[in-house]
């Protein structure tokens, strides 16, 4: 018999999953656990009225089951489950309280986290990739204790050393928020990045520098020019790899829970569990059998194809907010490529009817895949938030990879997908002597475009010390490789050097 979902040392009990004879169901993937018969024996009229309106009302089993296949032969999985835990009750003006607090407070909520996402993994058989943490932005929580970068460093080695405690993979919140201005702790913490991701080793960091309400910050945008190459240099042993774990944003959301940008928004309360979901393995599959149909029945196809997929991520965040008594926040329905073959978007790109990522007609094909998506996805659950769309990370998306590789796909042509997709120019690599001021002129465009269009935009550009155009730099895991991309020679230094910030767009005063 062959065991499906069994992860190397798990028997096929433990796994959850288990093949039918052929001639059951044509090999139909089924599980081994009470529920499927419970549920069975509700949807046949039997149990309490209670039991059966639940049943109608809530997720069961047999939405799970129909997503066997996703998970079995096309890369489904739950990117993530994201514990959001606010840190403004442990501000304090004492720098060794504050810390303790914070380190209290996190191991205190989370310490059940993985366990868990582990418990609802093997107990339904969803893969549940990461389980993760977002926090309050660290410059408000720090602000009357903290009187240099240094002593910010002291906060994200704390973050670092709560999450290694509790068994998270990744800590989000060292974050400051400066989309009209910068505070003297906004400035100091974002000074103090450089040394903070050198040396912690799960900590996110990022700064949201512009939205349309309030314009950009171009004088914070100038200084993460020169932050973003300091933290390159800082982890140049690991190919800058620093520069992986921070994200500049415009109109950040407060709910993403997708790292290295998530952060707990100050609108958040005190605690909620945010839920990733990712297929783009299933939605290539998916279109596979409408080759040449005309945009309808392609526009149809991703609509179904994402509610399925968020179903099983409503499901889990409803497990996890039960189980660890927090409430559940929302569901983000990215797509979120990884490295392994079949779990590209660029893929379905080309399934749409691309030869490469990049080609003509990319940016219109993105669009309708980003907004199928959405519509989808938003009738299966009771609240979606996050980032939602398709995301175009370079270095994890090896159909990307490949597209770049090819001459298909350039820096100029992703900032156009920028405009239709749901984040922005993602694990770019690019060589190690590029002036700062180029940095911060390619985040100020695609600021811009975030500002006018209304729509989260961010940058995550990983400037590799020690190499240039044509080589390849390997980051791991789900970072993947990335080959190096030039970038446009032409100086943007008086631009990005005038200060002050850009203002707000005409169409953000609606009030």
């Amino acid at each position: 018999m062959y065991t499906a979902n069994a992860a190397p040392g798990r028997s096929e009990a433990d796994s959850g999953w288990a093949w039918r004879s052929g001639e059951e169901q044509g090999q139909t993937c089924i599980r081994r656990t009470p529920h499927l018969e419970e549920a069975k024996r509700i949807r046949d009229g039997h149990g309490s009225e209670t039991q059966r309106k639940d049943s109608n009302s809530m997720i069961n089993i047999f939405e799970v089951n129909e997503t066997n296949k996703m998970i079995q032969q096309e890369n489904l999985d739950v990117r993530t489950i994201t514990l959001g835990i606010s840190l403004l009750d442990c501000v304090d003006s004492n720098l060794e309280r504050l810390n303790q607090k914070i380190y209290d407070k996190i191991t205190s909520l989370a310490r059940n986290l993985v366990a868990t996402g582990d418990e609802i993994e093997r107990e339904y058989g969803i893969p549940i990739v990461n389980k993760r943490i977002s926090v309050t932005p660290a410059a408000l929580v720090g602000a009357g204790a903290c009187k240099t970068p240094e002593d910010y460093v002291t906060i994200a080695k704390t973050l670092d050393r709560a999450a290694k405690e509790v068994g998270v993979n990744f800590i989000g919140g060292y974050s400051a928020l400066v989309s009209k201005g910068m505070t003297g702790s906004d400035e100091l913490l974002i000074r103090s990045i450089p040394q903070a991701l050198a040396e912690t080793e799960r900590v996110c960091s990022s700064v949201n520098v512009g939205s349309t309400k309030c314009g950009i910050d171009m004088d914070a945008v100038r200084l993460l020019g020169d932050v973003i190459l300091e933290t390159a240099e800082r982890t140049k042993e690991q190919d800058s790899l620093g520069c992986a774990k921070l994200v500049v944003f415009c109109n950040a959301p407060d709910d993403n829970p997708f790292m290295a940008g998530a952060f707990h928004g100050v609108t958040e309360g005190d605690a909620v569990i945010n839920v990733g979901v990712s297929g783009p393995g299933v939605v290539k599959r998916a279109l596979e059998k409408v080759r040449g149909k005309n945009f309808e029945e392609l526009c149809e196809t991703i609509k179904k194809t994402a509610f399925k997929v968020t179903r099983v991520g409503q499901l889990v965040a409803q497990e996890a907010s039960r189980r660890m008594n927090i409430p559940f926040g929302i569901i983000d329905l990215s797509l979120a490529p990884t490295p392994a073959i079949g779990d590209s978007v660029a893929d379905i790109l080309c399934e749409i009817g691309l030869e490469y990522a990049g080609a003509p007609g990319t940016t219109a094909a993105l669009a309708l895949l980003n907004d199928q998506v959405k519509k989808g996805g938003v009738m299966a659950s009771s609240y979606v938030g996050g980032l939602s769309g398709a995301f175009i990370p370079v270095s994890e998306d090896q159909g990307m990879i490949d597209a770049v590789t090819a001459g298909a796909l350039t820096l100029e042509k992703l900032e156009a997908m920028t405009c239709v997709c749901s984040v922005g120019l993602d694990m770019i690599a690019v060589p190690g002597d590029t002036p700062a001021t180029t940095l911060s002129g390619i985040i100020a465009d695609e600021m811009a475009i975030g500002m006018v269009n209304q729509k989260t935009t961010a940058v995550r550009l990983i400037p590799v010390i020690g190499k240039g155009v044509g080589e390849t730099v390997e980051f791991g895991g789900l970072l993947g490789h990335a080959p190096i991309m030039p970038v446009n020679r032409f100086s943007c230094e008086k631009f990005v050097n005038r200060g002050g910030r850009i203002p707000a767009p005409i169409h953000s005063f609606k009030n």
